[in-house]
């Protein structure tokens, strides 16, 4: 029926139609009576009955034109179809969960190379001819054509044959998206600049080291100019660095090449080169944000060792240079403001907690009795979390064994957990990478975190710390709580037995003394002679069973000798916890071969790969094994893979040495330790 002569009749009004007729008879009985004419009366109220409800029906007619019926519904498809035909935003109609065009209007015309714009229906939307599909930073689906970019914006609709169908619309947004990228790369960058061995240059004449600080000085200038940026110095030898993001891409793919070319500047006739670091940032919603960022990218690189530039992004952390070798030059000042502001935080903690790395060796586990031993003169409750099943420890507890106090100190990781309490704090010695920490989800538990260590600082801690002692040029962890012990431990507190746990530490990570040396390495031990450190006793830590010495000879065994100055140990069977101590000692050993200047020991364990790293001196092992996500020292590193095969490690490790090895071919006489001052201690 067609909707121009229906009426749809309803509850209100039939109901509004019987009160009007009861009305209307009311009505004339009342005239009758009145005037005695009931037939006129009647005819005439009739009348007005009729008309009343002709007026209601037609104001409550409910056409259909606009609503309901098949030709009504024909006029409004086509008026949309002809708009959509016409508009000026390009229309694209494919099938519901598929790419392929079967209808575009006019404004879409643009897509199609060919005349005959049917041959191009069936095709692909997103692989169309001279059209380029790419994603933007969100991740949305876009397509270019004709240099222009456009945004799709599609709804889905069902047809009268029952099938889905999207509509698609191509919006032009590329000059949103040129001045997106115009604005991106005029974002200002922070940075400061320092000279990091400012302490060690001012020792000599001052001429010659106002005549290298100029040099240094011109040098940033120029490079900062030619960027387009502004440096200021705000301190004697520390600058502020401010420039546009988009020259910050440059910079890292030169490598910070500044650094090499201030590398160059010698003080006077000596050997001493100039060395600054950096610390960058580029990312962060407000310059207060970024130069804050900057300022702990300037924080990481120097408690690295200096020489190095590091770039903070969004969640990354990108480091650069870091070629020489690091002097100590530490003074026994900051070891104990350091000591005095941890016993601060001691003596208002509940308990204590001392953590160190997996696999702890003796310089690990030396450190962590010298804390306790600080714990214990502030009278707080401490403990160690150890790994009970680390057969390497077995000869570290029993020598407290006859300690009262260290009866009940050590803990397992799970029980530590029940251990902590809101302020509980946790010092954590020997690492400073969470990823090696002996329990990553205990220093998540703590709020309160301390970090005590003499590996380069490789990655970022996601809250801040209430203490960082992060000293790459001290010798060992031992070294520094044995400095720390000096300023502030009473005479005779510190046992015998503790200081022969600290002498071995340092013992372990210098070789005996005979690497990564300096003054102050010798100072710790003479003070730890003092309070009876016994070398002849020490020495019995490092006595290898007949066992050990065997498992370190499978290393031997399997050498290959990588460029003739590395050498790579691989035992071709699976190897065991127990395996770790023989490894190291391989790679020591393995310095004493003739043309060998850098040694790996790989150990399979398990899933996990472990490799132990050695150095003379000439090449930095540590720069080698942080392409690994490992770390460690200029001459002593380690690393830890996981879900790789062990033929797939060693062409990761070869393919890390060659990148290094590359990288200071060209530069060899002025990066090479026995040319470079900076090494000489």
């Amino acid at each position: 029926m067609n909707a121009k002569h229906t009426y749809r009749f309803g509850l209100a009004d039939i109901l509004f139609c019987t009160i009007f007729a009861l009305a209307a008879v009311a009505v004339q009985m009342l005239l009758s009576s009145l005037f005695g004419k009931p037939v006129a009366v009647g005819i005439f109220l009739l009348a007005i009955y009729a008309a009343g409800v002709f007026l209601f029906l037609y104001l409550r007619r409910r056409p259909s034109e606009t609503l309901r019926g098949d030709d009504s519904l024909t006029k409004v498809a086509s008026v949309l179809s002809d708009a959509v035909l016409q508009m000026d935003i390009p229309a694209v109609i494919c099938p519901a969960g598929a790419d392929r065009i079967i209808w575009h209007n006019k404004a879409a015309d643009f897509l199609f190379t060919g005349t005959k714009q049917e041959a191009h229906f069936g095709q692909l939307f997103f692989h169309l001819p001279d059209t380029d599909p790419a994603a933007d930073a969100g991740g949305e689906r876009r397509l270019t054509c004709k240099n222009h970019i456009f945004q799709p914006s599609s709804v889905t609709a069902q047809g009268k044959d029952g099938k889905l169908y999207r509509i698609t619309l191509l919006h032009d947004v590329t000059l949103e998206v040129e001045a997106e990228r115009a604005l991106r790369g005029k974002e200002c960058a922070v940075g400061y600049v320092v000279v990091d061995n400012l302490d060690e240059l001012l020792n000599y004449e001052q001429e010659d080291y106002r005549t290298a600080s100029g040099q240094t000085e011109q040098l940033l200038r120029s490079w900062a100019t030619a960027a387009g940026g502004v440096l200021k110095e705000y301190q004697q030898d520390r600058y502020i660095f401010l420039f546009e993001k988009s020259h910050l891409q440059s910079f890292m793919d030169s490598g910070f090449s500044i650094l090499d070319d201030i590398r160059d500047i010698r003080i006077g006739e000596s050997s001493i080169s100039v060395t600054v670091s950096m610390g960058i940032c580029a990312v962060g919603a407000t310059l207060a944000e970024k130069e804050k960022s900057a300022q702990v990218a300037l924080d990481t690189a120097l408690q690295r060792g200096g020489d190095q530039a590091v770039v903070r992004g969004d969640g990354t952390l990108d480091i650069y240079g870091g070629k020489t070798k690091i002097p100590q030059k530490r003074t026994k000042v900051r070891a104990r403001v350091i000591a005095n502001e941890l016993i601060s935080r001691i003596s208002i903690s509940s308990n204590v907690l001392i953590m160190a790395h997996r696999y702890a060796d003796f310089d690990a586990f030396g450190a962590s009795v010298g804390l306790a031993r600080i714990a214990l003169f502030c009278g707080v409750q401490v403990n160690i979390v150890t790994d009970p099943d680390d057969s390497n420890l077995d000869r570290c507890r029993e020598w407290l064994s006859d300690e009262q106090e260290y009866g009940s100190m050590f803990v397992s990781a799970q029980e530590a957990l029940d251990l902590v309490r809101s302020d509980t704090l946790l010092i954590i010695t020997d690492v400073n990478n969470p990823t090696q920490f002996e329990s990553p989800v205990l220093a998540e538990h703590c709020k309160n975190i301390v970090v005590i260590d003499h590996h380069r600082k490789t990655i970022d801690f996601d809250r801040p710390l209430l203490i960082t002692y992060i000293e790459p040029s001290a010798a060992a962890s031992s070294e520094l709580v044995a400095e720390m012990l000096e300023q502030v431990l009473p005479g005779e507190m510190l046992l015998a037995h503790e200081a022969d746990l600290l002498l071995a530490g340092i013992l372990l990570d210098t070789n005996h003394f005979t690497k990564n040396t300096g003054t102050r390495t010798f100072s710790a031990a003479l003070y730890l002679r003092s309070r009876g450190a016994d070398v002849s006793e020490v020495q019995e830590f490092f006595k290898t069973e007949l066992d050990e010495f065997q498992r370190e000879l499978k290393f031997h065994a399997h050498v290959e000798i990588y460029r003739g100055i590395a050498a790579i140990a691989c035992p071709r069977e699976e190897c065991t916890l127990r395996d770790k101590v023989p490894a190291a000692k391989a790679a020591d050993r393995l310095l004493t071969v003739e043309g060998v200047k850098a040694s790996f020991a790989i150990v399979p364990i398990g899933d996990e790969i472990h490799i132990s790293a050695r150095s003379l001196g000439t090449i930095n092992v540590q720069l080698i094994l942080e392409k690994l996500k490992g770390g460690g020292h200029f001459d002593s590193a380690g690393a830890r893979m996981e879900g790789v095969s062990v033929e797939e490690t060693v062409r990761l490790l070869k393919e890390a040495l060659d990148q290094y090895l590359d990288s200071i071919a060209g530069e060899k006489e002025r990066v090479s330790l026995p040319q470079s001052g900076a090494g000489k201690q």
